[in-house]
């Protein structure tokens, strides 16, 4: 049954306006962790993947829409714990300080991850995210894995988190279709002047080995001295690859190009010499995918 808001202090609207992303992962943590979807098409891959939602906040003014009837109603067919919340757009506006162009806000448990072991387990395409600190560039990612046949997704301690609420959005949902885990968080790492874990290839200590002991060869997109084309026959001929993608501007650390099987670079044309993130992981994806 869908209950109606008389009050923005409502308790219940807290993780959407008065927790923060790293409030609702880690004070809440663990066993009332949540995260955050937008919008009808993201929730509904979210529900489709077997996340489990708390709850589901709506607008009146599109309550009976198709599109957000058929959330109402799966919420309420499989998870009639879950409150279904319903508040004026204009009062939804001023609680999360954004217009809901599709009138729809869902909070869903945060789910235990499994091992990097575990996902790597059956795979033969991977991808790693060694400290991607722009949570579009993650979702961009995640979506261009889930479309070009990316079997996992590993993220290192210092890479932001795929399930806060703007990489989800930007992947419209795929985060929930691709497996994913950390990789690298039992290596030692310091700690930077914010308080951020200091990107120096720490996770490489222990996920270089792990990675090799799987059977995967290990490919850098880095430019360097050493670096061999993304269309290399020798790339193409791996039957298990990881491909590790670093943040842009300070690229991959030195201890990661240093351990790996293979540099890689995209050959490019008018001296360009890098691209987005995001935009390169799509293109070696593509180029590197298993066939």
């Amino acid at each position: 049954m869908v209950e109606y808001v008389t009050s923005l202090d409502d308790a219940r609207l807290d993780a959407y306006a008065r927790l923060t992303d790293v409030q609702l992962r880690s004070r809440l943590e663990p066993e009332r962790a949540l995260f955050i979807a937008e919008s009808d098409k993201v929730i509904a891959r979210a529900i489709a993947a077997g996340f489990e939602p708390l709850s589901l906040l709506v607008s009146t003014e599109l309550l009976r829409s198709a599109a957000v009837e058929g959330l109402v109603r799966a919420v309420e067919a499989g998870y009639p714990q879950a409150s279904v919340l319903a508040a004026p757009a204009e009062e939804l506006r001023r609680l999360t300080g954004f217009n809901l162009t599709r009138g729809a806000l869902a909070a869903f448990r945060r789910p235990a991850l499994p091992s990097a072991a575990d996902v790597l387990a059956g795979a033969r395409r991977v991808a790693v995210l060694e400290d991607i600190t722009n949570h579009t560039n993650v979702g961009a990612i995640f979506r261009s894995a889930a479309a070009l046949g990316v079997d996992a997704v590993l993220v290192t301690p210092g890479c932001y988190d795929p399930l806060y609420r703007r990489a989800i959005r930007v992947s419209m949902g795929t985060v929930f279709q691709v497996p994913w885990a950390r990789i690298g968080d039992d290596a030692p790492a310091t700690k930077g002047a914010h308080g951020n874990v200091c990107r120096q290839g720490g996770w490489a200590a222990t996920g270089m080995p792990l990675l090799h002991k799987a059977g995967f060869a290990v490919a850098a997109m880095a430019l360097s001295d050493k670096s061999v084309a993304l269309d290399d026959p020798a790339l193409a001929a791996e039957e298990r690859l990881a491909v590790v993608l670093g943040t842009e501007g300070e690229g991959l650390s030195a201890s990661t190009i240093e351990q790996a099987d293979y540099v890689v670079r995209i050959p490019m044309a008018h001296g360009v010499d890098s691209l987005n993130v995001a935009a390169a992981s799509a293109v070696a994806f593509w180029e590197l995918r298993a066939r």
